[in-house]
């Protein structure tokens, strides 16, 4: 079991990278929060709002703030798988192919405006999520660690897009929506203009947030939480206003999720509280709403709140959780 020590170090890490991308990203802290935290859940977010909310800008800022790669592809029509992946090509002088790394070849990727790509476009994305590799003309490429894809989407203009298919959208660990910042933060953000971005500077480096990794991974999970995380999963395979339920890499991202939020609040162990909190940012995306449930216009987050409501929290004692 990792030891206390551990976990603060751990958590100071994570800390300065949220404080760091805070002083540009005005009043969004639960989401710059759950950014970071995918990253070092070795997950991958989709953001969809509205154009100039803060998308592209909260992602460029946590590049900024962690010393590593980062690519942008800005996804249009005409885009290439090849583009994305990369490509070989042939060199006279040598005689031979050369591989020319596509634009995922990175730490953090970019994906933005996901949705304006064709589906075979969207699906050169699929093996580099899932297997952390790249696969052209039969040679893999291993992907350099950490790698994360942040990937945005417009839900309002539907001209000229392709929805994500399932299999898209089960790659992410959540997905997210910013929202417009109030009145005070929309304030704030005209007072601050472009110095806020200017002054980042990063904060951490690729080899520290895989040492975190390493932490969160060993924040123990009792087999009582555990149940809890299946059943709520499978519970969305039962519910009459869910068509299609959340597959089990819903709960393994569930999990992997939870610790490393428990180890951000400076825990060695995963509380109930943690999974229910965390669950509608997981599993919302994973699931398809019956007809039924979209005339009502219930929402998935509507649904997946009241899955969540009706499965008892266990009640663990301290010890219990601490294995």
């Amino acid at each position: 079991m990792v030891e206390n020590n551990q976990v603060e170090a751990a958590r100071s890490v994570v800390q300065a990278i949220i404080d760091n991308v805070d002083t540009v990203i005005q009043g969004k802290h639960e989401a710059v929060e759950l950014v970071v935290l995918s990253l070092i859940a070795k997950g991958h977010v989709l953001l969809e709002d509205l154009p100039g909310t803060g998308k592209t800008t909260l992602v460029s800022t946590l590049a900024k703030s962690v010393d590593c790669g980062f690519r942008r592809i800005q996804f249009t029509p005409d885009i290439m798988p090849s583009d994305v992946s990369g490509f070989s090509i042939y060199n006279q002088k040598t005689q031979d192919f050369e591989f020319r790394p596509g634009g995922v070849m990175s730490n953090l990727v970019l994906a933005d405006e996901i949705n304006r790509a064709s589906a075979k476009t969207q699906s050169a994305l699929l093996e580099a999520m899932e297997e952390r590799q790249v696969t052209v003309d039969a040679v893999t490429y291993r992907l350099q660690e950490p790698f994360m894809v942040l990937a945005t989407q417009n839900p309002i203009e539907q001209f000229g897009t392709y929805p994500l298919p399932e299999a898209q959208l089960d790659r992410f660990l959540i997905k997210l929506s910013m929202g417009y910042p109030d009145f005070a933060q929309e304030m704030r953000v005209l007072e601050l203009g472009d110095s806020a971005k200017k002054a980042i500077h990063p904060v951490a480096t690729a080899q520290q947030v895989l040492q975190v990794r390493q932490v969160a991974e060993q924040i123990h999970i009792s087999k009582m939480v555990f149940r809890y995380i299946v059943e709520i999963v499978t519970a969305t395979r039962a519910n009459p206003e869910i068509q299609v339920g959340s597959s089990p890499r819903g709960g393994i991202a569930l999990t992997a999720l939870s610790r490393a939020y428990a180890m951000l609040r400076g825990r060695s162990y995963v509380m109930p509280d943690d999974v229910k909190y965390l669950a509608p940012y997981v599993l919302s995306h994973r699931i398809a709403l019956s007809h039924e449930a979209k005339v009502q216009g219930r929402t998935a987050q509507d649904v997946i709140a009241s899955v969540i409501s009706g499965i008892a929290i266990p009640y663990c004692e301290e010890d219990a959780l601490r294995g």
